[in-house]
């Protein structure tokens, strides 16, 4: 790894041991932005919608991070910290019957709403439509990347690796959530 790559790992590490909420607020922003341009590329957006990216940037600043933040040490509190396979195999199952349908519910009701300015009629009927799909995807998917999180990544790197993942998973969310959406013909412009 070259001094500069080096430098400016040492100096994020620095800033997760020392401002561990503020660095995975801020972690889950930039991925939560890099991933929403990847997936506006990829479902061939012509110009990038900045208003849709930064409103992607606060739902990872404002939720994802302090979210999986709390997450992850309260679980970790439940199960006093251990890494036993059965423990693990609990951590997994909570989290997959607890926060995985909130979130997922969470950012499609966000990013209907909020995000692409649905009325509330449409963004609810949409996600009684594809909500099961998104969830039962989830769960092919979630409980693999929960096992090795809780299993062998350290607390203090888990919303981190979680943030990696949900890079890609932010990708599919979007794209699905974009075929929920109006014809292309109808979608309002934004910058």
């Amino acid at each position: 790894m070259g001094s500069v790559a080096m430098a400016g790992l040492q100096k994020y590490l620095l800033q997760l041991q020392h401002h561990p909420l503020r660095t995975k607020a801020i972690t889950a922003a930039v991925l939560s932005g890099i991933s929403d341009t990847v997936s506006q590329k990829l479902s061939g957006i012509p110009k990038l919608q900045l208003r849709r990216i930064l409103l992607k940037m606060l739902f990872g600043f404002a939720y994802l991070g302090p979210f999986g933040h709390y997450m992850y040490m309260l679980l970790d509190k439940i199960f006093k910290g251990k890494r036993d396979s059965k423990t693990v195999a609990k951590k997994v199952v909570l989290e997959q019957l607890t926060t995985s349908p909130c979130n997922n519910l969470i950012f499609m009701i966000y990013y209907g709403v909020v995000v692409e300015g649905r009325p509330w009629m449409h963004v609810k009927s949409r996600i009684k439509q594809e909500y099961p799909k998104v969830q039962m995807t989830a769960w092919t998917f979630w409980p693999v990347v929960g096992w090795i999180n809780h299993q062998y990544v350290p607390l203090q790197f888990r919303v981190i690796f979680s943030s990696l993942i949900a890079f890609c998973w932010g990708i599919f969310l979007n794209l699905r959530a974009r075929s929920m959406t109006l014809p292309k013909a109808a979608l309002p412009k934004s910058n």
